[in-house]
């Protein structure tokens, strides 16, 4: 039976192992594509099953999903074989095969497969979207509904069927039940919000928001209408980012068209307001970290300052003590210095404290008094907004984060 259990290996040996098995399976892929092609050509899944599709789920115990996916890979690489080869040297994903289907020509193939190796799919997305631009999509905003959960009537009747359980039976008394029987409510999950790229310079943007975002939407339109009579969709977000942005960048980089006078600050953690201005325009905002190899990092999103002398070994706030990093990095850097164990304990307690004053925290009520929790039983109602922008606004939306907050000078713990 195969060991799972890798906790004895090395380091370097497991990153090697991990490394190897990386190049075994993307080998193993094509190979087993090629044979998935040889296969459906010679229709070998009859007579026991119907189709190559049955087989892949019945006999290779493949999901739905990858029984397609392969499926379709294999059929594509076998018109084009040079797909094979760009599998198993890694040039390309399955993903990213799939994605080059609708393009793919036979006096234009090998190029195009070329050209696009070594992309992840966001990236082949925007060269596919250059290499063949679409026209805009129509600007909608319209309701989507959540049906509400409809309870059944106290007085539900229980009746046997006699065709399902011949063997059992017939119930003495056929009567109403004691207590209601209630069905939980099927809500559909909110569709992925979607940003695809259209051209080199527009972008199409599909998301589903609350009625309260679209209230906003049209009071911003209302807002501008002197401006902006159409009430444009994509120029109401464009506006709105540039206000957005400039409150973010503030906040966490004291971003500002006025600097004032430079202030040194006593606490070693407090970082001045012109030292983050310098420590961001050096470093790109973009992770500072790299590897063995000398590869730098390209993680934009979840950056922190990091000083590279710890506080309580001495480090200062200045523009020469600092740099950006991502949180993972700088996580890394505290345990390279402090220890795994020790980082842990102080995660944990402060996950605990932060879960402490969570649980404490006063209820938030609306101007009118009521709750801002969403009654049981209300169905709410969602807005699918789907508009085409430039390509100014979408980087904006991707430079946005997740949680709204100041970076934070550094998480390592003083000693």
């Amino acid at each position: 039976m195969p060991e799972y259990s890798f906790a004895h290996v090395a380091d370097p040996e497991l990153k090697q192992d991990l490394r190897a098995g990386a190049v075994d399976d993307r080998a193993g892929l094509a190979k087993r594509l090629a044979q998935i092609a040889e296969f459906d050509c010679r229709r070998l899944y009859l007579p026991e099953y119907p189709s190559m599709y049955q087989f892949c789920m019945r006999e290779l115990k493949y999901s739905e999903d990858a029984a397609c996916r392969r499926i379709a890979a294999a059929k594509l690489a076998r018109r084009y074989p040079a797909l094979f080869v760009a599998i198993a040297d890694g040039r390309h994903s399955l993903s990213t095969t799939l994605m080059l289907e609708p393009y793919l020509l036979p006096e234009t193939a090998g190029e195009l497969i070329e050209s696009s190796s070594d992309k992840s799919k966001s990236e082949l997305a925007h060269f596919l979207a250059g290499r063949f631009p679409r026209p805009d999509l129509p600007t909608i905003v319209q309701p989507v509904f959540v049906p509400a959960p409809t309870p059944e009537p106290a007085s539900a009747l229980v009746v046997a069927s006699e065709s399902a359980s011949p063997e059992l039976p017939a119930p003495a008394r056929v009567g109403p039940i004691d207590r209601p029987i209630s069905t939980p409510a099927v809500v559909p999950p909110s569709p992925r919000p979607r940003v695809a790229p259209l051209s080199p310079e527009r972008y199409a943007i599909q998301v589903t928001v609350s009625k309260a975002t679209h209230d906003k939407l049209r009071q911003a339109q209302a807002l501008l209408s002197h401006v902006l009579p159409a009430g444009d969709v994509a120029e109401v977000l464009d506006r709105a980012l540039d206000v957005l942005i400039l409150q973010l960048e503030k906040r966490k980089f004291g971003a500002t068209t006025r600097p004032g006078r430079p202030r040194d600050s006593k606490a070693p953690r407090h970082i001045p307001a012109h030292v983050k201005r310098a420590v961001r325009a050096r470093d790109g905002d973009r992770c500072t970290f790299k590897d063995d190899q000398g590869r730098r990092c390209n993680e934009r999103k979840f950056l922190e300052f990091d000083h590279i002398d710890p506080v309580a070994r001495g480090g200062q706030a200045t523009i020469s003590g600092l740099r950006l990093r991502c949180r993972a990095h700088n996580q890394y850097e505290a345990e390279r210095v402090y220890g795994r164990e020790f980082m842990r304990q102080k995660r944990q307690a402060a996950a605990e404290a932060r879960s402490q004053s969570a649980s404490v925290r006063p209820r938030v009520s609306t101007t009118n008094g009521t709750s801002s929790r969403p009654t049981s039983g209300t169905a709410p109602t969602q807005n699918s907004t789907c508009s085409s922008v430039s390509s100014a606004a979408a980087p904006r939306l991707a430079r946005l984060p997740t949680r709204i907050g100041p970076i934070a000078a550094t998480r390592r713990p003083a000693l």
